[in-house]
């Protein structure tokens, strides 16, 4: 699933390649994924202003009524441009397999454009959602999501606050969208073990000088992550299709079992907040 890093890509990229296009037509060939009746009249004869992100969700703003497209790309989506014979992909890739043949099986909203290219929203587990809404309800969207961690108002003092009265592990904090937008369990486990702080450790037991660590290594984590144009394993590529390239600088994620890199001790693989989570007994306390 594409983070904070990955759909910040995604954004940037799609930006320099829909921006001004015109909508022709519209084929939805899955109608669950599609959560607005008026989805084809809206898009037909629109143009698409300008891509932006909240947290992990991806919003077109169009031209006519202050209407917005959301896409939730969730675990497998995915949105391929297609011009003449290029391909542009953000989201999940299957290893590419899915850009081999457009539209195929997984392609289930096909976005036809009047210069003749095509975007594409393809989801291979089918858990993605696209709607169209209004400025007023956009705004109800937003507010379903925490803090932007990379804004000028998220540092240490908002953390303090943030967390105060709260009794929950820093990790499941971190990963709520509703507190933080757009951590996921990539740069969750990446923060923590920058800031030195285990994964279980409760909340309201961290010290001043922790939490002051926590939002610094969020900041840091994720603007190098950005740089590296996201993070890639077996199936995120960004919207050239290119793999992010900061799974080379990624010190403890997906290590388990392997050496700390800073210490030696061998990683521990455990469980925190259901989601699979490596820590360093040693580093991290």
């Amino acid at each position: 699933m594409p983070e904070l890093p990955e759909v910040e890509t995604i954004v940037q990229d799609l930006n320099k390649k829909i921006k001004g296009k015109r909508i022709s037509k519209v084929n939805v060939r899955l109608k669950r994924i599609v959560k607005s009746e008026n989805f084809v009249k809206v898009l037909i004869g629109n143009s698409v202003k300008e891509a932006l992100r909240r947290g992990k969700l991806i919003i077109f703003k169009l031209e006519k009524e202050n209407n917005y497209l959301l896409v939730h790309l969730r675990m497998t989506g995915q949105v391929i441009y297609q011009q003449n014979n290029r391909i542009t992909a953000g989201g999940h890739s299957d290893n590419n397999d899915n850009l081999k043949e457009l539209p195929n099986k997984h392609s289930h909203v096909i976005i036809y454009f009047t210069d003749g290219s095509k975007l594409f929203f393809n989801d291979q587990r089918q858990f993605g959602v696209l709607k169209i809404v209004n400025a007023k309800r956009l705004q109800e969207e937003k507010k379903k999501f925490g803090i932007e961690p990379l804004s000028r108002e998220f540092n240490t003092k908002y953390l303090e606050n943030l967390i105060k009265n709260k009794k929950k592990n820093i990790k499941a904090f971190l990963l709520d969208q509703k507190y933080i937008a757009g951590i996921g369990n990539i740069y969750a486990d990446e923060t923590l073990f920058r800031a030195g702080v285990s994964p279980t450790r409760r909340v309201d037991s961290l010290t001043k000088n922790e939490i002051k660590k926590i939002a610094e290594s969020v900041k840091i984590i994720l603007k190098k992550a950005i740089q590296a144009r996201g993070t890639t394993f077996n199936n995120y590529v960004d919207a050239d299709g290119n793999q992010g390239s900061f799974v080379n600088f990624l010190k403890i994620y997906g290590r388990g079992g392997k050496e700390c890199k800073k210490c030696k001790t061998i990683l521990k693989k455990i469980k925190v907040a259901g989601r699979g989570t490596v820590c360093c007994p040693k580093c991290q306390k």
